[in-house]
């Protein structure tokens, strides 16, 4: 039975528990349901087994379901349950599994639909990016652009600022105090805490009077890597090498290897075109929301590492 005033949330990863934690305090009972992998809701791992409890004991209904191995048509009916569909999936599936979400949720007749777009301004990048998803990405919008039937919400975030000290993308290497700018030192990049994204989101969904059908900026910083590096350094007490990858460097490193994601990423974020904005003009700088920047999360998450790793 389909109920409008539900909204079922795609994934329960870092950003699927956070936008479920932001939903939880004003969904009344029997409101909010995310969607799990069958092998997630069998799985013996103790952090997982915590997360579902969590959920549970918050009120979140767990509803099972494979977005990769069903077809579109079930995926459709399942979503058409519900009001509202936030997709919080990321990039995991592969090629073409942005688009068969977006194509369920609308055949699904969802009056309102979230699609994983928590990133870039894809618009402004274009298509033929070294990020060759981000065209899947575009993909999607102009399904949603093209119909009238079902509302739909693009919430641009930035990169997570997690993402920016995942040892994988090179950026903060911090084991061996170094930071690495993409493109140069000047360029900017706009980024937003996972947690901070749930909480938005969930306050663009219930914002008067009502946004529907466009693109909402969102922000926790926008900082350029110079200030990046200026932060580790002041923050945690260390002084970092500093060395600019230029985007030539890094389309011919992406050259060397086209299929590895990290070098699409870094080439696309170096290019400085859509992955940055005015703090000021976001949804949260008008509206009075606080959001997490850079220095605060450094200061919270990695201050007391370092003091651990130089104590004597």
């Amino acid at each position: 039975m389909s109920n409008p005033d539900a909204t079922l949330v795609l994934g329960a990863g870092q950003l699927g528990l956070a936008m479920l934690c932001g939903l939880a305090p004003h969904a009344a009972a029997g409101d909010l349901a995310v969607l799990l992998r069958p092998s997630s809701l069998r799985t013996d791992d103790p952090r997982k087994q915590r997360d579902l409890a969590t959920l549970r004991a918050r009120g979140v209904e767990i509803v099972s379901g494979d977005l990769l191995a069903q077809p579109t048509a079930e995926l459709a009916g399942l979503f058409g349950r519900y009001g509202t569909v936030v997709s919080c999936t990321g990039f995991v599936g592969g090629p073409g599994v942005q688009r068969k979400i977006a194509r369920a949720a609308l055949d699904g007749g969802v009056r309102r639909f979230v699609p994983w777009q928590f990133g870039v301004d894809y618009d402004l990048i274009g298509r033929g990016s070294p990020q060759d998803l981000f065209d899947e990405q575009l993909d999607v919008r102009d399904m949603l652009r093209a119909q009238s039937a079902t509302e739909w919400l693009v919430v641009s975030t930035g990169m997570f600022t997690s993402f920016l000290f995942e040892p994988a993308f090179g950026v903060v290497d911090l084991a061996a105090r170094r930071v690495n700018a993409l493109g140069g030192w000047d360029t900017q990049v706009t980024v937003t805490t996972a947690d901070d994204i749930g909480a938005l989101t969930a306050a663009i969904l219930r914002a008067e009077p009502r946004l529907a059908n466009q693109v909402v900026y969102v922000a926790g910083d926008t900082v350029s890597y110079g200030q990046l590096a200026d932060t580790v350094e002041r923050v945690l007490g260390i002084t970092v090498r500093r060395q600019a990858w230029t985007v030539p460097a890094l389309m011919q490193e992406l050259a060397a290897a086209p299929d590895d994601a990290m070098r699409k990423y870094r080439a696309v974020f170096a290019q400085g075109r859509g992955v940055a904005w005015d703090p000021a003009r976001t949804f949260n700088a008008v509206r009075g929301i606080v959001t997490q920047g850079l220095e605060a999360w450094v200061r919270e998450n990695l201050a007391a590492k370092i003091r651990l790793s130089i104590a004597p």
